[in-house]
C-alpha cells in the first residue's frame, strides 16, 4: 500500500486521519476530492516526460499523479471497473465525476493545462474511434521508441506531494 506519514498535529489534505496510529493508507475514501489524477505506466520513459511535462505546466497545481503499477493506481482502476491487464493509456480521474483514457485522456489534460494547449480540444471533433488508433500504435511502440525503466520513478522531494 502506499503509506503516508503524518504527524498527529497535522491535519491530512486527503481526508480524515486516523489518530490511533502514525500511519495511514492512501484510499479510494481519502484521495484528495479538488485534483484530477493522472494515472499512467510508472516504467515507461515517454509517460514519464509527459508527467514531467504536465508538472511543468500545471500552473493552477490541478493534478495528482499515480503509476498504474501502484496499489492506489490499482484500486482507481477497479473502481472505474477498467481491467489493469487491458490497459494500455494513460487515464485521467476526476474523483465523483468522470474518467477519461487514451486520446480523450490527453485532450482533457491539455484542456486543463489551459493557454496555448487549451487548442488541443479542437482534436474532439475527431471521433474517438479515429484518434485511438494513432494512440494505440504510439502505445504499442512506446517502450521501442522510448525505452523503459526497471522500476517506477522516484519523485524528488520537490514533486513528492503530486505522487500518490
Amino acid at each position: 500500500m502506499n503509506w503516508l506519514k503524518l504527524r498527529k498535529s497535522e491535519k491530512s489534505k486527503y481526508g480524515k486521519l486516523n489518530l490511533t496510529s502514525e500511519y495511514y493508507s492512501l484510499t479510494m475514501e481519502n484521495l484528495p476530492k479538488d485534483k484530477k489524477i493522472i494515472l499512467f505506466d510508472g516504467v515507461c520513459n515517454l509517460c514519464n516526460s509527459a508527467v514531467q511535462f504536465v508538472i511543468k505546466n500545471d500552473l493552477k497545481d490541478q493534478f495528482r499523479f499515480a503509476a498504474l503499477q501502484s496499489d492506489i493506481g490499482a484500486q482507481i482502476l477497479k473502481h472505474i471497473a477498467i481491467d489493469p491487464k487491458n490497459i494500455d493509456s494513460i487515464i485521467l480521474y476526476e474523483p465523483g465525476i468522470a474518467y477519461f483514457y487514451k486520446s480523450s485522456a490527453a485532450i482533457e489534460i491539455a484542456k486543463y493545462l489551459g493557454g496555448f494547449w487549451s487548442l488541443s480540444t479542437v482534436f474532439k471533433i475527431i471521433p474517438a474511434f479515429l484518434r485511438n488508433p494513432v494512440y494505440d500504435f504510439v502505445a504499442r511502440n512506446r517502450y521501442r521508441w522510448y525505452g523503459k525503466q526497471e522500476s517506477c520513478m522516484i519523485p524528488t522531494p520537490e514533486l513528492k506531494s503530486k505522487f500518490l
